[in-house]
């Protein structure tokens, strides 16, 4: 198992790093700017590290906290910034919307390392009152994602195979990207394409036609980081603008090529990866996979990787699930001791 966990570490490594370094030769070929994306790798490096180290010390207040500040965070965030056709959720928004998901991730995996009853009813109630929160704040796209996240930690309960649940999770994540993509391409049938633009917004889908056409001229390299504001047309026509596609995946194609993309994509893979592996209860990893899906979903309709705060988090609640407990070979929490008893061996739910 140790060994395991190694490989995963050492894969997390390879893959934040190989981020990295492409990033820097793509801006170097294109006169690029990669400072964001080697902000948003270092803050998931930063927050993978740390929860990690406080998750081993803290199984239970470390994740708690976490919730409780990724409530704050969202709480006080200023409001999406105006322009056409942006005042959907899946907007600059979107990053409120990461937050509360990773929020009642984190408060739900609290209560699963949690190991007297009413502790464990407390951390839920909050879990509970984050998804109210979603929902004072007017935040339907979060709304959904906790609701989301709280009913799939619940029914991890009964799941003894954490990698179908983590496989699951990924494949939900693979349709979706293939359906953002079919969207753009116009390829699906007139009916579905006009209510999915509906949702998306017009000037959103044109974002995403650039983006792929940028992709198409520069399929290799890309464009460079931080380009796509410069050379995308609707961009170029519109008053107010960040100067992205509102999509993790389109901007990588776009800025970076197709190596960029595999590598967004290897990312995700390897998270889900170090769940799987992880020596915490299967419910803590399969709700942190939840959350993390979440997060990745809302990354392929909008801009919420943009955001430090956002990765930082998605990081920090990866490493709160892939920590080992001080002091604990076997695993932590009620569920684990609950897989013990029943099987007579901790089988990690694999």
């Amino acid at each position: 198992m140790r060994e395991l966990r190694n490989i995963s570490d050492a894969a997390g490594i390879v893959v934040l790093s190989a981020c990295a370094v492409w990033s820097l030769i793509t801006a170097a070929s294109r006169q690029g700017r990669p400072e964001g994306v080697l902000l948003a790798v270092l803050a998931v490096g930063a927050g993978y590290a740390c929860g990690r180290i406080t998750g081993a010390l803290l199984p239970v207040g470390a994740p708690c906290v976490g919730a409780l500040a990724g409530l704050l965070f969202a709480a006080t965030s200023p409001p999406a910034a105006p322009g056409p056709d942006m005042a959907s959720p899946l907007g600059d928004a979107g990053a409120t919307a990461a937050l509360l998901a990773l929020s009642t991730g984190a408060a739900c995996c609290a209560a699963w390392a949690a190991e007297q009853a009413a502790l464990r009813i407390a951390l839920r109630l909050l879990a509970a009152g984050i998804v109210v929160a979603a929902a004072t704040l007017g935040s339907t796209a979060g709304f959904v994602a906790c609701v989301g996240v709280l009913l799939y930690s619940l029914a991890a309960a009964r799941m003894r195979r954490r990698g179908l649940a983590l496989a699951g999770l990924g494949g939900a994540t693979a349709v979706v990207t293939g359906l953002s993509w079919a969207v753009t391409e116009g390829v699906l049938p007139d009916g579905l394409t006009i209510s999915l633009e509906g949702q998306l917004t017009e000037h959103r889908i044109l974002l995403w036609r650039d983006a792929l056409d940028l992709a198409g001229q520069e399929p290799f390299l890309g464009v460079g980081p931080g380009r796509f504001g410069e050379l995308s047309p609707t961009v170029a026509q519109t008053l107010v603008a960040d100067g992205r596609p509102h999509s993790a995946p389109l901007q990588q194609a776009a800025e970076q090529g197709i190596v960029g993309v595999s590598l967004l994509a290897a990312v995700f893979c390897w998270l889900l990866y170090a769940l799987w592996r992880s020596p915490r209860a299967t419910p803590v990893a399969v709700t942190a996979g939840a959350a993390l899906t979440s997060l990745a979903l809302m990354a392929l309709v909008g801009n919420t990787l943009s955001f430090t705060t956002v990765t930082a988090g998605g990081g920090l609640l990866a490493g709160f699930a892939t920590s080992r407990p001080w002091g604990d070979d076997l695993g932590h929490g009620f569920t684990g001791a609950q897989e013990r008893s029943e099987s007579g061996t901790f089988t990690e739910g694999r």
